[in-house]
């Protein structure tokens, strides 16, 4: 168990006693609230005397219990005292333990099992009788978002992400690597994509206004099926790496609304690199100008509208027909003509997705 954890469980235990009370594990680390030096020099012969559940040892003024199931010590609980009184104590503390340990235990199972679900570590036909040993039910509605820190991050980052999803029988938060922590979300069947996104927002506030870091979040799609869970996975992890490609001004980005860059993401980089060579046969999409890119742009953004994407510019509709002249000397591409736009914002993104992944085949 953590020590965070166990030290509060213990407090209260010592709380409730109105004595010192303690725990000794299987790898001799003692948990307690009072000066141990004694017990530490008898440890040796603690450990001995304690060596199947259920035995009761006394000893320098205090009084053993070894804790555990199928005849395996796990643990050996202690009390101060080495009178009857301190036997019940102990014996009540040694059930009260094992509870908890067996609670923190499953808990731990469940997070683990998840995890090597989302990771494909699981057969899947493994999947659903593990599940139900687990106590995890295997049909309702869920939802992979993986939250991404994009700063140097401890622990306390998961830990916050649990406290805004309060049901550990429900949510899981996985803790995947460095950077990248997994939220399983149990939804209520027909959530919409909105409300995905709502609920990945005040996460991201979250994170933003009590941790200070920067984050964005992948959002994969809904599924009902526990062996579906790392299928929604990867989709929140494609959704993140396709999104800060083609909308890097955004910090929310749902697999179902990649549009375009879903399919480029799949596509070999030698197919994308002679797609890029057949496009720009004149010139390259380099010879463009900081300039002429943001136009481009806009023009796009405004669904290719002239007189609109002047106005946002703030210049003269000649001067936007002049940009969009040149850049059609230079490509052989009248953006003004939808299909030639359409092949020339598909370069665009392909070229970042080029840029953004060197070492791809």
């Amino acid at each position: 168990m953590s020590n965070k954890f166990f030290q509060s469980v213990i407090y209260q235990l010592k709380e409730a006693f109105g004595r010192p009370v303690g725990v000794i594990f299987d790898n001799d680390t003692i948990r307690s609230f009072s000066d141990m030096s004694a017990i530490e020099n008898i440890l040796e012969e603690v450990t001995h005397q304690c060596s199947g559940p259920g035995k009761i040892y006394t000893a320098a003024g205090f009084t053993f219990i070894g804790g555990g199931v199928r005849g395996k010590t796990d643990f050996i609980a202690f009390v101060e005292g080495d009178d009857e009184e301190a036997k019940k104590d102990v014996s009540i503390l040694s059930v009260s333990i094992l509870s908890i340990k067996q609670f923190y235990d499953e808990k731990f199972d469940k997070i683990n099992f998840i995890k090597n679900v989302l990771l494909d570590n699981i057969l899947p036909g493994d999947i659903n009788g593990k599940s139900k040993e687990l106590h995890i039910p295997t049909d309702v509605s869920r939802v992979v978002m993986t939250v991404r820190i994009l700063n140097d991050y401890e622990q306390t980052a998961a830990d916050m992400i649990a406290n805004v999803f309060p049901d550990k029988e429900k949510d899981f938060i996985i803790r995947i690597d460095e950077k990248d922590i997994a939220v399983v979300k149990e939804i209520k069947p027909g959530t919409a994509e909105k409300d995905l996104k709502k609920i990945a927002k005040s996460l991201l506030d979250t994170i933003n206004a009590e941790l200070m870091l920067n984050a964005s979040i992948g959002i994969g799609t809904i599924i009902s099926d526990m062996k579906d869970l790392a299928k929604s996975y990867r989709e929140s992890h494609v959704a993140l790496e396709v999104g800060k490609v083609m909308d890097t001004d955004k910090s929310i980005i749902s697999y179902n609304n990649l549009g375009i860059g879903r399919l480029i993401y799949q596509l070999p980089t030698t197919l994308c690199k002679l797609f890029l060579d057949e496009v720009f046969k004149k010139e390259s999409i380099d010879s463009l100008d900081n300039e002429t890119i943001l136009t481009i742009q806009k023009f796009f953004e405004k669904n290719l509208n002239v007189s609109e994407t002047s106005r946002q510019l703030y210049v003269h509709r000649n001067t936007l027909v002049y940009r969009l002249d040149k850049v059609q000397k230079l490509t052989g591409l009248d953006l003004r003509v939808f299909d030639d736009a359409i092949v020339f914002k598909v370069a665009m993104m392909v070229k970042k997705y080029l840029e953004s992944n060197p070492n791809k085949i």
